[in-house]
């Protein structure tokens, strides 16, 4: 396998991807950080029309407990809850355990309602430049990646890959955006006083996750079965994922993490293949 078929897998593998409808093209494509800006540029020119929903005590009120307090520590309650929001991050990425770690920086944009997830990074392998674009929309997902920013190496998609990432979107809603968490989408269940699972259904995909809280009541994980790594053959197989949380710190008028980590819960041991430092936060 050469260079461009190894940074497919790799590729495909941090995707957490299954059932992928997956194309190699030969050919010039477009400037993926340059597609970004553009379609977010776009995107956040149409919320300030959306309507900015107040935080309430009344609106969380039928939400676990642990929910409740994660909602009121975040400075979310008699605020507007924001439209979209904008998160930079120092991005680190691992093909596998112990392995030199690519850098670069990650931006992402999120917007709930609807839903439309742009995620950029370019980053390097095997001394090549690579350039990552996820694009969720509506209730699709697709993931493109280009190769020395002028090659199409990866395009993907399909129904289970966009069930798939509906788990992120579930994850970003839970780490950066907690005045939505009483969103009619979300179905919760209290497990005890640190912890509650929660459904998260959008057009035909339903997916879930577990939340667990600190005694200061800070969410610190988030835990969900229904995202899945794809393996050396290019197969998908569904595996544990986790997002270990840490280091809140204020942006604007409101808390966030500023350290997260992406994680394969293997039963042979977990393996951290993202780690990701915080380093701006806007709301729209």
């Amino acid at each position: 396998m050469g260079k461009a078929g190894r940074i497919m897998v790799w590729i495909l593998a941090l995707a957490g991807a299954g059932g992928l409808a997956l194309v190699l093209v030969a050919r010039r494509g477009p400037d993926l950080p340059t597609e970004f800006r553009r379609m977010r540029a776009a995107e956040t020119a149409s919320d300030a029309a959306r309507p900015h929903l107040i935080v309430t005590e009344i609106g969380i009120a039928t939400l676990p407990t642990p929910v409740q307090r994660d909602i009121c520590l975040s400075g979310a309650m008699g605020k507007p809850r924001p439209a979209s929001l904008t998160v930079t991050c120092d991005a680190q990425m691992f093909q596998k355990p112990r392995a030199v770690a690519m850098t670069g920086v990650a931006i992402q944009y999120d917007r709930f309602d609807p839903p439309r997830r742009l995620f950029c990074l370019p980053t390097r392998m095997f001394g090549l430049p690579v350039k990552v674009l996820h694009d969720y929309a509506g209730i699709a997902a697709t993931m493109r990646v280009r190769l020395a920013g002028l090659f199409s190496v990866v395009d993907t998609g399909g129904v289970d890959f966009s069930r798939m990432e509906t788990v992120t979107l579930l994850n970003d809603l839970c780490l950066f955006a907690p005045g939505w968490l009483s969103d009619p989408r979300l179905t919760w269940q209290p497990l005890d006083n640190q912890s509650a699972a929660v459904t998260f259904r959008n057009g035909p995909h339903t997916v879930s996750a577990k939340l667990f809280f600190n005694q200061g009541g800070e969410l610190v994980n988030f835990t969900s079965t229904d995202r899945g790594a794809v393996q050396s053959d290019g197969s998908a197989k569904l595996m544990p994922w986790s997002t270990p949380i840490r280091d809140y710190k204020t942006f604007g008028d409101q808390r966030h993490l500023t350290y997260g980590e992406a994680v394969w819960n293997d039963p042979k041991g977990d393996f951290a293949y993202g780690k990701f430092t915080v380093t701006g936060f806007e709301t729209h």
